[in-house]
This record gives C-alpha cells, sequence and structure tokens, in this order.
C-alpha cells in the first residue's frame, strides 16, 4: 500500500521581480553602503534567476518594514496564496475541502498563530473536525519532507485524504538594513511561491510515494537559516553549499536508497530543489547527471526564483509525472544541515 499523489498545483502572487530592475533597486539600497556590493554585484545576473514574484511591490521595501508589518504581510499573503493553491489542487484530484481528513501546512518564512490554514478553515470549506498539522523551521527541505510527511499520514489512516499546502514568502524577509554577504545573495535568489498536493491510499494518481528518508550532518547548524532580531528575519549562508552538495549528497543519498534494496541503476529520473545555479551544477556532477537531466531544475530557478520548500514541488510539476514511467528520485536540501529524500513510482 502506497500513498498516491492525486494532484500538485501551483501559485505565485502578482508582483514580478525581473532581474534587470531587482540588481537596479539593489544597487540604490546598497550601493555605497555596503564595500562589498560592488564586488557581489556578478552574484545578480549569474544567478540564472530572469524573475520572480513577490507579494510586495518594491515600494513596500523601502519604507522599512518591521516585525508587525511583516508579520501582517506575511499572513495576508500567505492566505491568499493557500486560498489560490488549495482550491486548484482540490479541484484536480476531483475532491471537495470537505473531503479532506488531514491538512499539513508547511512554512518557514513568518510566524502566524492562529496558523495559516485555521485562518482560512471555514471559508474554505474544510470539515470542524479536520486534522491539522503546521510545520516550520524545515526551510527548503520542506517541500519533500512536507510531502514525506503528508504520504505516511495519509498510510497511517487508510483511505483518508491528507491535502498538504507548501508556502514560502521569502521575499518579505529582505533587509535593507542587513549589510551582509548573506543578506545581498538572498536578494539575488529568493521569490515567493506555494505548491498544494492532495493524497490518498486509494485513487489513480500522478505517483506513488515510495520511500522516505532525512539526514541531518552533524556541526552544520551555520550553514543556513534565520537569524532572528528586532526588525524580522535574517538570512544565514555561513557556509558553502555548492560544495556540500558536491561532497556529501551523494553517500547519504546512496546510503537511503541501500536500506531500502535500491541503488541509483534503479534511478529512471530525478527531481532536485534547484537551490541557485551553482546547487544546479554541484548537483550534475555529483550524481552524474549531463545532458540536460536538471533542465526543469533551470527553468524553474530562470522564472521562479528559490522559492525556498515550495521549489522542489514547482520542478515536479514542470516534469510532468504522467510522462514518465519508473522509479523518480526526489531531494531538496534545508537548515539543519539536512537533506530529505523520497522515490516516487510512476
Amino acid at each position: 500500500m502506497h500513498a498516491r499523489l492525486l494532484s500538485l498545483a501551483t501559485a505565485v502572487p502578482e508582483h514580478v521581480l525581473r532581474t534587470e530592475d531587482v540588481i537596479r533597486e539593489a544597487a540604490a539600497i546598497f550601493g555605497g553602503r555596503h564595500s562589498d556590493f560592488e564586488r557581489l554585484r556578478p552574484v545578480f545576473a549569474n544567478s540564472g534567476i530572469e524573475r520572480r514574484h513577490s507579494v510586495k511591490p518594491y515600494g513596500w521595501f523601502h519604507g522599512a518594514p518591521g516585525w508587525p508589518e511583516r508579520s501582517e504581510a506575511f499572513i495576508a499573503g500567505a492566505c491568499d496564496l493557500f486560498r489560490q493553491v488549495a482550491d486548484r489542487a482540490l479541484a484536480q484530484a476531483g475532491v471537495v475541502a470537505g473531503d479532506i481528513d488531514t491538512i499539513v501546512t508547511v512554512s518557514s518564512t513568518g510566524v502566524a498563530t492562529p496558523t495559516i490554514e485555521a485562518r482560512v478553515l471555514h471559508e474554505l470549506g474544510f470539515r470542524d473536525d479536520v486534522r491539522r498539522v503546521p510545520v516550520f523551521g524545515l526551510g527548503c527541505a520542506g517541500g519533500v519532507s512536507g510531502l514525506s510527511l503528508a504520504a505516511r499520514l495519509a498510510m497511517a489512516d487508510p483511505g483518508s485524504t491528507v491535502l498538504l499546502v507548501v508556502v514560502e514568502l521569502c521575499s518579505l524577509a529582505f533587509r535593507a538594513d542587513e549589510l551582509t554577504k548573506s543578506n545581498i545573495i538572498a536578494t539575488a535568489l529568493f521569490g515567493d511561491g506555494a505548491a498544494a498536493c492532495v493524497l490518498s491510499t486509494v485513487g489513480d494518481g500522478r505517483g506513488a510515494i515510495e520511500h522516505v528518508g532525512e539526514h541531518t550532518w552533524p556541526r552544520t547548524l551555520d550553514v543556513m537559516g534565520w537569524r532572528m532580531d528586532t526588525t524580522g528575519f535574517g538570512a544565514i549562508f555561513a557556509r558553502s553549499i555548492p560544495d556540500l552538495v558536491a561532497t556529501e549528497l551523494r553517500p547519504v543519498a546512496d546510503a537511503f536508497l541501500n536500506r531500502h534494496g535500491l541503488s541509483f541503476a534503479d534511478i529512471g529520473d530525478y527531481t532536485f530543489h534547484p537551490g541557485g545555479a551553482k546547487v544546479i551544477t554541484a548537483l550534475e556532477e555529483a550524481f552524474a547527471l549531463q545532458g540536460g537531466r536538471l533542465r526543469h531544475e533551470r527553468e524553474i530557478l530562470a522564472n521562479y526564483g528559490n522559492m525556498s520548500a515550495p521549489t522542489v514541488l514547482f520542478v515536479l510539476d514542470r516534469a510532468g509525472p504522467n510522462r514518465f514511467a519508473g522509479r523518480r528520485f526526489i531531494s531538496s536540501l534545508g537548515p539543519g544541515f539536512s537533506a530529505s529524500f523520497l522515490t516516487m513510482l510512476q
């Protein structure tokens, strides 16, 4: 018995941030104030990103928003994207909100209590007794970890229907006051987006979740994460993530497959979280994937940027699961420093 992916939908907010405009805005904010800005300016042009989306226009970020303004924007924007993407996923699966038994909501870019799904619960028609599982802190790994958790919850209650919603508003963490390399890199990479899936052990779906797993490396808490202060979140990128991908990911991925009696000879296709252009190159080298095998990752990065957790689900949607028959390996990396793994039969 496997949990099956009955639908997969995506959504982005209305404001489009084109890279040439982002460079101009960043230069106006950081130029002359950050001694390394001109040296780091090529990060924008070399990011592999052409455009991304934001819940707020450029002018909002010039207003020096603090925690209250950022939190208000997160709740409003996350609720709006939740509505959009949940409606699309439910429609694709041929179910209504009242059919959902469990909602898993994954987000790490804002704090909301009551949580996002609680704020839209009755408006969207979910039952009063629906089980709610909000998950915070997984960062970019949240797409695969969330899908793994939703699958396990579906299998724990055979015949039930689980809705997974992954929503991240990374743009709200932009800091005009943060004159650090990490903040400039985050400014060059991150965008906003949401993805949603419906899963169940019954029904015909787009793929069956086979095996799931995670790995957290010791002594790596400083690799990636948020620092919190009186203004908001501040990005942490203290070590080279592409180097870690190139040297550390493949051995633990091999170990994950071996635990289930598999090897990469059994894998027919791949879906990765495209953290950045250098990360994609490192993935290609680590897994010996050439000839455009990660073209979907590059396409999603170019058109949406790094949206954190939802990004890998955008890639999976772009890959078109119905066009592939076999076993797919799916992975993403996040704070911890950790890796999430999943195999899907299609």
